[in-house]
């Protein structure tokens, strides 16, 4: 139905078509016929342009590093919000401004024994060193956070967002 569309029109019809309607008959074209060719591209590229320059780079981070599923994408998203909110202010791009040895890179948290979804959760949970914990039940006392503290399930968000990112080697995720 679009190629009928598309072919109807007398401006597109040598563009697209390879067909033509003359005195009610199709005939096949054998050389189609190209009027103002540069004109209908230029349209095209003028009206085009943006709107795929915009899809391509929303769709940029889906190519380069694609998730396993609808739902990792939106736990991905998740964690990368909760990031933002309770761990950037230390770890802004997967680094440490406290302590830079305990950076959330892979060689660091290899070395530091904190390189499975279930350490990072528990390092998050109950804090480890310099980093408080954020676990609603954290103990002991001072070694938990003074701010807000998070649901298991958001921490278990966040253990597989710095694993994710850690295994890509920490590229940007956009949280909108």
């Amino acid at each position: 139905m679009s190629l009928l569309l598309s072919c109807a029109s007398a401006r597109t019809s040598n563009l697209f078509c390879s067909s033509q309607k003359v005195n009610g008959r199709e005939r096949e074209l054998q050389y189609p016929i190209l009027p103002n060719h540069n004109k209908d591209l230029n349209f095209l590229i003028k009206k085009l342009a943006q709107p795929l320059t915009a899809v391509l780079l929303a769709v940029s981070p889906i190519i380069c590093f694609p998730p396993e599923s609808l739902g990792q994408t939106l736990d991905i998203q998740r964690g990368a919000t909760l990031f933002n909110r309770a761990c950037i202010g230390c770890h802004d791009t997967g680094g440490n401004i406290i302590q830079p040895g305990a950076t959330l890179f892979t060689k660091d948290l290899e070395r530091n024994g904190v390189d499975t979804e279930e350490e990072i959760y528990r390092v998050t949970y109950f804090g480890k060193g310099r980093m408080p914990g954020f676990g609603e039940k954290c103990t002991p006392r001072g070694q938990c956070t003074f701010g807000p503290r998070l649901q298991d399930e958001e921490i278990k968000l966040l253990a597989e967002f710095v694993k994710f990112q850690a295994d890509k080697g920490w590229p940007n995720v956009s949280t909108d």
